[in-house]
């Protein structure tokens, strides 16, 4: 008896103790339910009331709109809502394709104009060129509307026609045009570099791309008997995760993995292996990267990195180690938003900024060097998490003086183009074509016509010292130093001009061999003077050099070559929000 009521009672403590445990587990989850119904109660009844009693009354759309946007901000700058208007923007980023016209534009005044023309396209076939001003769609003035809303008016179903007005100079032209679906090549060109390299220029991860870097790839070796291959992954801002797979497919044979995704949801986590046979396992291979190659771009580079199949030159990437996906919402709306981080073959994860953990104003930081780890590749290379992919030879950009930003920023050399095109029907091909002394003389007077003026920071800084030095009283007994340094180091646009020649000359060369032969013709223009790419030949053709790098013997991963490629050329004009496509 005394047993059974002892037994007894154990049993209805258990039971009390899971009934306590389960019952704060429900409150808690219970809690966090309850505080997203709570709040989001809150946020209907604020509303309600704003639309009926706020004196001018509300539009409910831009007014939600912003507290959507507001929010997400608290987040990553990843995870963003497209309205049913901006859905076309969300198919563009993840398929290349449009329907539209062939062109890029951006912002001039009170109107628009044309920065870039695709060949082939709609525009290009009507005659449409690079500085043509946007006057009017359909009869119907363009003049005072945003460049967005322009882009809108000029996209729209293949098929369909439009009639553009533009001037150009002094003349106004009108002309009909068809729009059709606009799909910009994720390679915009590959060839050789000498007599047995070949060159890939990779600048998207959208939909298929994969097919256009392996016919590429096969190209080269079969046609034009490449031995060894540069993949160009500067600027490329990523895009579909499967892709990237894809390509390191190409070099890689089945059954390695390349990436593996890790998030809060189980179902969307996975391992990502190569599956298919090959174009090329053995060729030997070097993917250029920069400060601009992101996400699905550092996932080709780190798995080729960390398989040690093929060598890194650049710079550090951007550091994008977290994942996307789409999720469709009510009203043909969508959101995309950050589901996982992922980690390349090394176990590595390379996102470099930690937005769970903000600083007290809300500020972003970098993951700091003390909290990296380190990863070794198949070879036992060792390499680091935390910070993008840090390249097997660095080559730093060039970085331009400030009056070759501010002359390219600022439109003057895109201007200067357009009216060198202007006055000349024809120049030298790609590579070959180089701007003379009369030539670059008329550009400098040019500059001078239109009183252009800058101040960069050496100045700047010069009138506070002085200014400091006056309020202290040094200034009189130095004064000779202060004249000195004025004329010196004070703005002198035609010392600048002379000083800064070479990159300058550059920059304008790039843009003006572009209004002939388009964006490949840029491509193999500079390909000529790009230090990344001789750092890059100079690898390939040490075959030493190369397999010393990749088995961990020679010195790799802090290897620097000086100064690199242009970092400001019209290739990544977008990085800079100028230019809108369309």
């Amino acid at each position: 008896m005394i047993k059974r009521t002892i037994k007894r009672a154990a049993l209805i403590s258990l039971l009390v103790i899971t009934g306590v445990i389960s019952a704060g587990y429900i409150l808690r989850n219970e809690s966090d339910d309850f505080r997203l119904i709570k709040n989001l109660d809150i946020f209907y009844s604020l509303i309600r009331e704003l639309n009926t009693f706020y004196v001018d009354g509300i539009d409910p759309e831009i007014l939600i709109r912003t507290g959507i946007d507001e929010m997400l901000e608290t987040l990553d700058p990843y995870t963003v809502y497209y309205a049913e208007s901006d859905m076309d923007d969300l198919r563009f980023m993840t398929t290349g394709k449009y329907g539209g016209v062939g062109s890029l534009i951006r912002k001039e005044g009170d109107y628009a104009v044309l920065t870039q023309i695709y060949r082939d396209f709609p525009a290009d076939r009507a005659g449409l060129k690079a500085g043509d001003l946007l006057l009017e769609i359909d009869g119907t003035s363009l003049k005072g509307l945003q460049v967005e809303q322009i882009s809108d008016r000029l996209k729209g179903d293949p098929g369909t026609d439009l009639i553009i007005k533009v001037r150009r100079g002094n003349e106004d032209i009108s002309a009909k045009l068809t729009r059709k679906r606009i799909s910009i090549p994720p390679v915009p060109w590959f060839g050789m570099v000498d007599s047995e390299i070949g060159y890939i220029r990779f600048t998207n991860f959208t939909q298929d791309c994969s097919n256009d870097v392996r016919k590429a790839l096969e190209t080269l070796k079969e046609k034009h008997g490449a031995t060894r291959v540069i993949l160009d992954l500067r600027g490329n801002p990523g895009g579909l995760l499967p892709e990237a797979v894809k390509i390191v497919n190409l070099f890689v044979g089945p059954g390695h993995e390349v990436v593996s995704t890790r998030g809060k949801v189980n179902q969307y986590d996975g391992t990502y292996k190569t599956t298919s046979k090959a174009v090329d396992e053995t060729i030997p291979l070097v993917v250029m990267i920069n400060n601009n190659s992101a996400s699905a771009s550092e996932i080709v580079a780190g798995a080729i990195q960390d398989l040690d199949r093929g060598i890194i030159v650049g710079q550090r990437s951007y550091g994008k180690g977290l994942v996307q996906i789409s999720r469709p919402l009510s009203y043909n709306t969508s959101l995309k938003v950050t589901t996982a981080k992922y980690y390349i073959p090394s176990g590595r994860c390379i996102q470099t900024l930690d937005f769970a953990h903000r600083n007290e104003d809300g500020s972003v930081g970098f993951i700091p060097d003390s909290l990296t780890s380190e990863f070794k590749t198949r070879n036992g290379r060792i390499v680091k998490d935390g910070g993008g992919i840090l390249p097997d030879y660095s080559v730093e950009s060039m970085r331009l003086s400030q009056v070759a930003t501010e002359l390219y920023l600022r439109s003057y050399i895109f201007d200067y183009a357009t009216l060198f095109a202007r006055r000349h029907d024809s120049v030298p091909l790609p590579g070959e074509f180089s701007l003379g002394e009369k030539e670059y003389s008329e550009f400098a007077d040019y500059i001078k016509s239109r009183d252009f003026t800058y101040r960069s920071a050496t100045s700047i800084a010069l009138e506070r010292l002085e200014g400091a030095a006056r309020h202290e009283k040094y200034y009189e007994t130095e004064k000779e130093l202060f004249d000195s340094l004025r004329i010196n180091l004070g703005q002198n646009i035609d010392k600048d001009l002379d000083l800064f020649r070479e990159e300058i000359q550059k920059l304008l060369e790039d843009e003006i061999i572009g209004r002939y032969y388009y964006e490949e013709g840029v491509i193999i223009h500079t390909l000529k003077d790009d230090n990344q790419i001789k750092r890059a030949l100079e690898i390939l053709n040490d075959r030493s050099l190369y397999s010393s790098t990749l088995n961990g013997t020679s010195g790799s991963l802090t290897s620097s070559a000086g100064n690199g490629s242009r970092s400001v050329n019209r290739l990544n004009i977008s990085t800079y929000g100028l230019s809108v496509s369309c």
